[in-house]
């Protein structure tokens, strides 16, 4: 739509049409400007801010009119958000709380009163925010995390800057942490400045309203817009932010060059407790920041706005490395950072211990989330890829605060024991305690070979559906876009690999460390099948199959082995044969032998890499007919003339043939390797069969 307002830094989204589709409907307004505000970055942050309305509803028990307020649940979305994740509670009695209120030694308690206020019973848990909008008395509140706002509210003087830019409309409050005393200052606020159109919170964000959810979004736009301008202007006036250039960037190619070579070495790192899943960025105002002459000052000052550190950490970890540093040799760099990222460690420890309270919960992960490499990019790691992505575009949001809070004054950071007070709040710890378990494959990142089609795709569904990150591989860029059309980037994504050609292994490798930050698990399914008697085998049949085959598994092997011990956290080889490789059968000598050498070559590398903790392991289909790509050519037709049937007849043949009576699916498969992932985790040198019972094929 048309920015009919000549907005420059926020985007009007609002379409009257849709709007008007909504009727009277208050909620579904509230709902509808939630999700608009959240689509704009620049507005909030993902999981940010906090929207709300109030309604007259009738009240079930008494039949009385009384008013509700609906609000964003706990650990919801704004850009997202629906009617299952919001609260609807009685407002008088969220004001009624004042009667039971204790004081901030007692803030705590307040939260689980809010259940006492819920109306609606299909309520989403309250957030903390509940009662800053609760005890305000607009029809619409929009709490948010603009960067521009945010710059105002750490910038030096941040009370002065807020008179400044708006004058007497609007109100400021100084920081405080949330809960039920912030929002009797917001009602105090109000009361001494009836006039105002919204709140500045020092450090944290803003608060605006509208009788109506059109004017509340309208006002936010503007209030965000006006702290946009201002910051530019400034930033003119100063004619460079954050003291000017340092270091100059890489091009974009040798920056992912430098940056998927690093990413496992420092996703290593970075999981010396936990496994880690990372993500890379060299937007443009990282650059800006991280090659600057004031670097050094600003990171180790951290975040200021909760929500930032609360994903980041309090600060990030510079790496002492020159962007063109030599990165061929992974032990000598392990070397170089190693003692940095002890450092970062005992500082952690040391600021929990300082800022220790004594309930507080056990101390966390002391491993840094945020790693700058100054004319490279931005590192984040996080134990998935949603969490590691939005961890960095949160800290893209805390570069923008300071350099706007430097152009308006200077950058104030919120004092460490206000920020661990946030960190380990017995009620962030009990949001954390709530999060869902993981599953068995979370936190590791798969490659698939031949991932397109067949046995190979339902191998990669199953590691995602099972929570690992995989990349999908294939010759067939069709097969590859329609095998990751159903999952986010988040989860996988597809690179074009010929699994014959090394160059062509190292790019996928090197695409899953810049877009998961390593590897731990590689299946090789990609395969091809000729049946044809000796005499009519050619020697480009024979090679074919070596190549792909066998000489697939081995430059695959090779370069995960690489990668997986760049990281030291051990890793998983699976390897898709064939019951071929141990029964001997007509018309099938090039097939055979490739399956053959395959199993074997994983026996060896078994043998091998025990010591790194890689284990290789063997997956044994046999006559997996419906929905396996190497069935439709003239393998199923070889086959089946060497049994003398027909290829429909084929499937009832294989499943005839062993000795459950079972027909192979790719699914079949797909769970015997997740055996060996998951259950199986002390074997390896081992075989599965998963061929319904083919005596011929027993291993033992």
């Amino acid at each position: 739509m048309k920015n009919k307002h000549n907005y420059k830094y926020v985007d009007y989204l609002w379409e009257e049409k849709k709007a008007a589709s909504l009727g009277d409907d208050q909620v579904a307004l509230f709902l509808y400007r939630s999700n608009i505000l959240g689509a704009d970055l620049r507005i909030t942050n993902y999981g940010g801010g906090n929207t709300s309305c109030k309604t007259i509803e009738r009240d079930p028990l008494t039949n009385e009119e009384v008013e509700v307020m609906w609000i964003k649940g706990s650990g919801g979305d704004i850009g997202t958000l629906t009617r299952a994740g919001i609260a609807g509670l009685y407002n008088q009695r969220l004001h009624d709380l004042k009667k039971v209120y204790r004081g901030l030694e007692h803030e705590d308690e307040m939260v689980a009163l809010f259940n006492h206020c819920i109306y609606d019973l299909d309520s989403r848990a309250p957030s903390i925010d509940t009662p800053l909008h609760g005890l305000l008395p607009f029809k619409h509140i929009d709490h948010l995390h603009p960067d521009a706002l945010i710059a105002v509210a750490a910038a030096e003087d941040s009370e002065k800057i807020t008179k400044e830019i708006w004058g007497d409309s609007m109100g400021w409050v100084p920081w405080q942490r949330p809960g039920f005393d912030l929002g009797l200052q917001l009602e105090a606020c109000l009361n001494k400045n009836p006039n105002i159109k919204g709140i500045v919170l020092g450090s944290h964000g803003v608060f605006t309203w509208g009788e109506t959810s059109y004017e509340s979004y309208v006002n936010s736009l503007e209030v965000i817009e006006a702290a946009s301008q201002y910051i530019e202007d400034k930033v003119k006036e100063k004619g460079s932010v954050f003291g000017g250039q340092k270091i100059e960037s890489l091009s974009p190619e040798k920056r992912s060059h430098q940056a998927a070579l690093l990413a496992p070495t420092l996703r290593g790192l970075c999981s010396s407790e936990n496994h880690m899943i990372g993500h890379f960025t060299d937007d443009e105002k990282v650059l800006e920041y991280i090659n600057s002459n004031d670097l050094e000052r600003l990171a180790p000052m951290g975040t200021s706005c909760p929500d930032h550190f609360l994903r980041t950490k309090i600060k990030p970890l510079i790496l002492n490395l020159s962007p063109d540093e030599d990165l061929s040799d992974s032990q000598s760099i392990l070397n170089k950072i190693s003692a940095s990222f002890d450092q970062y460690r005992q500082d952690y420890k040391e600021y929990y211990e300082a800022c220790k309270h004594p309930d507080s919960p056990a101390i966390r992960d002391a491993n840094p989330v945020v790693i700058l490499y100054p004319g490279v990019g931005m590192f984040t790691f996080a134990k998935n890829k949603q969490t590691a992505r939005v961890a960095s575009e949160f800290y893209v949001n805390a570069i923008n605060v300071m350099r706007g809070a430097e152009a308006i004054t200077k950058y104030t950071s919120l004092p460490r024991q206000e920020a661990f007070n946030i960190e380990y709040w017995l009620l962030e710890e009990a949001k954390l305690q709530r999060q869902p378990k993981e599953k068995p494959l979370s936190r590791k990142v798969a490659l698939v070979t031949g991932s397109g089609g067949g046995i190979g795709r339902a191998i990669a569904d199953k590691l995602i559906a099972e929570g690992a990150n995989v990349l999908f591989t294939d010759i067939s860029e069709e097969y590859l876009k329609e095998a990751t059309a159903a999952y986010s980037t988040d989860q996988a994504i597809g690179c074009y690999c010929d699994v014959t050609q090394a160059e062509s292994l190292q790019n996928a490798v090197q695409k899953a460390c810049l877009q998961f930050g390593g590897l731990d698990i590689v299946v090789h399914s990609a395969g091809l099948a000729i049946s044809k008697p000796l005499l009519d085998t050619t020697e480009a049949d024979w090679n074919l199959l070596q190549d792909v085959l066998v000489k697939g598994q081995f430059l695959l092997s090779k370069t995960a082995a690489e990668i997986m011990n760049k990281q030291g956290l051990g890793g998983n080889i699976v390897n898709i044969a064939s019951k071929n490789g141990l029964v001997s059968g007509p018309n099938n000598a090039g097939y055979g032998t490739a399956k053959a050498a395959q199993i074997h070559l994983s026996r060896l590398l078994a043998a091998e890499l025990a010591s790194d903790q890689i284990r290789v392991n063997t997956v044994n289909p046999d006559g997996v007919i419906l929905g396996s790509k190497i069935w439709e050519g003239e393998w199923a037709e070889g086959r089946a003339k060497a049994y003398g049937i027909s290829v429909e007849e084929l499937p009832e043949f294989y499943a005839k043939r062993n000795i459950l009576n079972k027909i192979i699916k790719p699914e079949d498969i797909a769970n015997g390797v997740f055996a060996f992932l998951a259950v199986l985790d002390k074997s390896t040198g081992n075989i599965i069969n998963v061929d319904g019972g083919v005596t011929n094929a027993f291993v033992r």
